[in-house]
Formats: C-alpha cells, structure tokens, sequence
C-alpha cells in the first residue's frame, strides 16, 4: 500500500472514529421539572417521565418542588432553577399571578420555558403540553349525569383558582346546564390537603332529605382516596364518586367499587415530551426566544399539545392496573 492510500484509509477511520464518539448530546445539559407538589403520585408519575426522557437522550434532568400546595415554595424553586442557567425548565404553573413574571425573564434570558398540566397562556412560554381540561371536564359530566339518572345534589372538591382546574369545573358545568333538576351545592377548595377532603366528606353525608349529597366529585388528584375512606367508614353505598387521574389508591377503588369511575390523563408522557420538546428548541433556537408565539401564524410552535384523556370504570380499569405494574 503506497503511503498516500494508507494515509487517506487512515484519516478515513480517525474521521469516523471522532463522529461515532461525538453526540449531539451531554450531560452537562441541564433540564428542570418544576412541579407543584412532589408528594402527590401525579406528580410523580410525570417526574418518572421526565427522568425517562432524560436517561434515553443521555442528559442531566433534575425535578424540584415544594412538598404541600405553595405557589411562593414554587416560585422559589422556579428562581434557582434559573439561577442555574439551565437548557431548559418545564412547570406546571400554580399561581399565573406569581409566576408569570419569572417565566418572562426566563425567556427573556433565552432559557426555553414550557408549561405542563396548568399553564400561563399569557406568559411568554413557548407551548403548552396537558390535558384539554374543558372537554376533560365535559366527559366527566356526562358520566355523571348517566350515573344520577338526572336528579339530585352535588358536591365538587376542587383546587380552586388554578386555570386547569376551573376549566374542568366549567366542562361539568356545561353539561349539567341543561339538567336543572342536577344541583351544584358546593365547590370545596381542599388545596390538595386529604384531611380537609375526608372530613368536609364526612360532614356532607350526615346530611338527610333534600339536603343529602348524591354524588362528590373530585376535580384533582389528591382528594379521590379520602373520600371514598369517607364513604366506607359511613357504610354508604348509594353515592356516586368519580374521581380524577389514575393513582393506585383511585385504581383500587373502582376495582372494590367504592370509587365509580376517574378520568385519567397522561402525566408520563408529559413529562416525557416535555423534556424532549426543551431538548429539540436547545438544539435548535428560535430567531426570537421572547417573541409572543401564541399570536404569530408561522409560529414553529403549537399552542398546545393535548396529550390526552380517558374515563375509566369497572370495565377497563385491569388495562390500567396492569400498565402501571408495568411500568415500574
């Protein structure tokens, strides 16, 4: 071999060797989950698949977050995160209010920002990744009125002042505008605290005659179990509870028929596109990382990417229980 071919063969390999150890990715990309309640299994779930995301594109994911409901707790660890200069931060917006601001310097400092679960429509975010909560809450409602046959009174614990959850709450409320005979006699504000779920359940099933709640439900994650211990410490079995989201406890309680029904949406695959979609705007920049994309027609962006839902019952919540034991 003359040295000429032997030193192209050489720089040939040299070439692909450097290309094959090169990657597009690196773990001193840094990526935020900025959730607010990491006890909640919701949470969880959608931190699992951030993290998933995370080991698959070989970057450095970190999920942060108060402990209790606390916008200010959220909003601190919101600041660190982008203190901490990183490639990207998802979060599920707690308080538009307190939030917002520091979403826009976010921006504003080029650090992409997507929300998930609840959004900041005005805020200078790129997209929304979530549930469509109002048709959300409309299947709901049409659950519940196929399961009170039309009459009687009802109950809503809820998060109040949260964007996703009053949309829920105006999906059942769409439904139930029509069926005058269906009273709304409360919407409880639980701040995902169980203790105030179980016992304000437990003082509206003392309730007798016109008073007596037909059905409770529940619009967030954290309320389904304390209410449903509610009705089976009163021995009451001819209530109606549906719940939201699919935790475990929520799962076993349609199997043992406590619980009616749920309606499930998808926190994993938040998450998990989430964390992808950061990565992908990292790479690849917009022109204008602060621009109002929400108002631009050749945006790059979607305003929304809607990740899904489902209502589970009796009837497919094995299918369920089985993807969550498998997915552990």
């Amino acid at each position: 071999m003359n040295t000429t071919k032997w030193l192209a063969l050489t720089l040939l390999a040299l070439g692909v060797g450097l290309m094959s150890g090169c990657s597009r990715h690196s773990t001193k990309e840094v990526y935020y989950l900025v959730v607010a309640n990491q006890q909640l299994p919701y949470f969880q779930t959608a931190a699992a698949g951030f993290n998933r995301a995370a080991e698959q594109l070989k970057v450095t994911a970190k999920v942060v977050g108060p402990d209790n409901f606390d916008p200010k707790a959220e909003l601190a660890e919101f600041e660190k995160a982008l203190a901490a200069k990183p490639a990207g931060i998802l979060i599920s917006v707690t308080d538009v209010g307190i939030l917002q601001p520091e979403i826009n310097a976010a921006i504003g400092a080029g650090i992409p920002v997507i929300t998930m679960d609840a959004d900041a429509p005005g805020s200078r975010r790129l997209f929304y990744i979530g549930t469509n909560n109002l048709e959300a809450g409309r299947l709901g409602g049409k659950r519940l009125l196929a399961r009170m046959g039309g009459k009687g009174n009802v109950v809503f614990f809820a998060l109040t002042g949260q964007s996703n959850i009053d949309e829920r709450l105006k999906g059942f409320k769409d439904v139930l505008e029509s069926r005058p005979d269906i009273k709304i006699v409360d919407t409880i504000d639980t701040k995902t605290d169980p203790r105030t779920a179980f016992d304000q359940a437990q003082q509206l099933l003392a309730l007798t005659g016109p008073k007596k709640i037909d059905a409770f439900v529940c619009v967030e994650s954290a309320c389904g179990k304390p209410v449903s211990d509610a009705l089976k410490r009163a021995n009451v079995t001819d209530r109606v509870l549906i719940a939201w989201d699919a935790n475990p406890d929520t799962l076993d309680g349609i199997k043992a028929g406590v619980i009616d029904s749920t309606i499930v949406q998808k926190p994993f695959t938040m998450g998990y596109y989430g964390l992808k979609a950061l990565d992908e705007v990292f790479h690849a920049p917009p022109s204008q990382m602060g621009k109002y994309y929400a108002a631009d027609p050749f945006s790059p962006y979607p305003m929304f990417v809607d990740t899904g839902t489902d209502l589970v019952d009796k009837s497919n919540v094995e299918q369920y229980i089985t993807s969550a034991a498998q997915a552990k």
